[in-house]
């Protein structure tokens, strides 16, 4: 019996060895696929790093780029769109309009009533509606009859459920894409962008397009500006503070306008304002520099975009894209590790996380950080443990905290352009005093991105102080414009009426 003892420890003993180094073994193993997806997240904030010294050549290459764009057509990526916008609302305009904005995920309409005094604006009856996504590759005469139909429908709850037809309607139409005008009131498309894809509209007016929509329903509505968001978003900051000179714009997508002088509009010489400066449109997601950080994640998804090699800066920076970068990242952690469970089909489609989930994950201040586990449980990702929460919530601030940066390092370029940034910039000939003096300058902010991101827009807003120095940026005022675009726009027709 003592030795069948002795013989049934042994092999206790060998099974507990056996137990303990299988054990040891596994946990070895997953101490490896940790530190693979903490290699992956490092390489992602080595890649994104954006030092103030870094931000500042981007600076430089914007105000660069603006320059070369003004000079000659096609000089630059950055377009520098004429707008043909050189008198702004001055708060005397009264009357009222209405604006349709056309955007790249939704769709408005309001109406404004305006008393001839700034603090007399009235916004009334606005509509909000998401665009079907039927549209986005349909044709224009669809596109068009669906924007007149819901004009005509707007117009009917107003008036009850008839519409008086001896009342002339004056309409700002806001169209969110790049267009080459050639008045106030027209202009062609040149391209699209944010997913819409009816390539039988590049080239074509697009307010004819709407106006004979219009017409076709019999609205007696007149489109009487053809207005860029941005230049809408400008428009209501200069009405409520004449300082404003720039807009942004950080939605679906992202674009910039500011006020530029007209001698300075070297392509267009001899061009002749009353007020002597000119709105320039600068269609600011093509801005391309090699200063830019850029990911093997952002390569990818240029590549399988429907504008590789287009829109560079906007890929980086607007709300249509974070959400798919923060996927990418993902996706290749969950193929190289097993930290998120079996990769799922959901995560491989592109697009199928939107930048605000990302924003509800960085955003999430619950303990078990509950939000990041719902939203990771739509992606086909469940039960993952806490710190594997936590490392999502990191890759959504690394990929927020690049996009909100470089977006200041754009502002700033601008500022340098018109020397406003504490430096002169390039100025054009301006003399050493006018350099020196430096002006409060307004910067009006709208989108959905800046109004309903808070890091993105904190972010934003920390890397435009480091850039511009704590002396220049207490100079420098940011204003949130909400529906500027719209409200704006039909400032601009009430400011052609007076």
């Amino acid at each position: 019996m003592g030795k069948v003892a002795v013989a049934f420890a042994a092999v206790a003993v060998v099974a507990a060895c056996s137990v303990a180094a299988m054990m040891v073994g596994r946990r070895m193993k997953s101490r490896r696929k940790w530190r693979t997806v903490v290699e992956i997240l490092k390489e992602l904030e080595d890649d994104c790093d954006t030092p103030v010294a870094r931000l500042r050549q981007v600076v430089d290459a914007m105000a660069v780029e603006m320059h070369a764009g003004l000079a000659s057509e096609g000089g630059s990526k950055l377009k520098m769109l004429l707008t043909f916008v050189h008198v702004l609302p001055t708060g005397r305009e009264k009357g009222t309009y209405y604006a349709l904005h056309l955007g790249g995920t939704y769709f408005r309409i309001l109406r404004v009533h305006l008393g001839a005094q700034r603090s007399y604006l009235d916004v009334q009856d606005v509509e909000r509606h998401p665009i079907p996504s039927h549209l986005m590759n349909s044709t224009s005469e669809v596109l068009f009859n669906f924007l007149a139909f819901s004009l005509e429908r707007f117009i009917e709850k107003e008036e009850n459920g008839s519409i008086s037809q001896g009342v002339k309607r004056e309409l700002a139409f806001t169209f969110s894409f790049p267009v080459k005008h050639t008045s106030i009131s027209s202009g062609v498309l040149i391209k699209w962008t944010k997913g819409f894809e009816i390539s039988e509209m590049v080239g074509k007016d697009i307010a004819e397009c709407l106006q004979g929509a219009l017409d076709r329903r019999g609205l007696n509505m007149h489109v009487a500006a053809l207005v860029n968001d941005t230049v809408g978003a400008l428009s209501l900051g200069y009405y409520h503070d004449p300082d404003t000179v720039v807009a942004v714009v950080f939605g679906t997508g992202s674009n910039a306008c500011y006020l530029e002088r007209t001698d300075a509009i070297i392509k267009c010489q001899g061009l002749l304002t009353t007020s002597g400066s000119m709105v320039v449109n600068m269609e600011w997601g093509n801005f391309w520099s090699s200063h830019l950080p850029r990911t093997s994640y952002d390569i990818d998804l240029d590549a399988e975009s429907s504008n590789s090699n287009d829109m560079g800066f906007e890929k980086m920076i607007s709300g249509m894209y974070l959400g798919d970068i923060v996927r990418r990242v993902i996706l290749r952690m969950s193929q190289e590790s097993d930290v998120f469970g079996p990769t799922t089909s959901v995560l491989s489609d592109p697009y199928v996380l939107s930048t605000n989930s990302v924003s509800a994950m960085h955003e999430d201040d619950t303990p078990e950080l509950q939000e990041v586990a719902r939203v990771l449980k739509d992606l086909g990702v469940s039960d993952v443990p806490l710190k594997v929460r936590k490392l999502v919530v990191k890759i959504c601030d690394v990929v927020t905290r690049r996009a909100g940066r470089l977006a200041a390092a754009g502002i700033a370029g601008i500022l340098k352009k018109i020397g406003r940034d504490g430096s002169g910039g390039i100025t054009s000939g301006r003399s050493r005093s006018e350099i020196q003096m430096q002006k409060r300058t307004v910067v009006a902010v709208e989108g959905g991105l800046y109004m309903n991101y808070v890091m993105f827009r904190e972010y934003m807003e920390e890397a435009l102080v480091e850039i511009l120095g704590e002396e220049v940026s207490q100079y420098v005022v940011v204003k949130a414009m909400e529906d500027g675009s719209s409200i704006g726009s039909a400032l601009l027709v009430a400011s052609l009426q007076s």
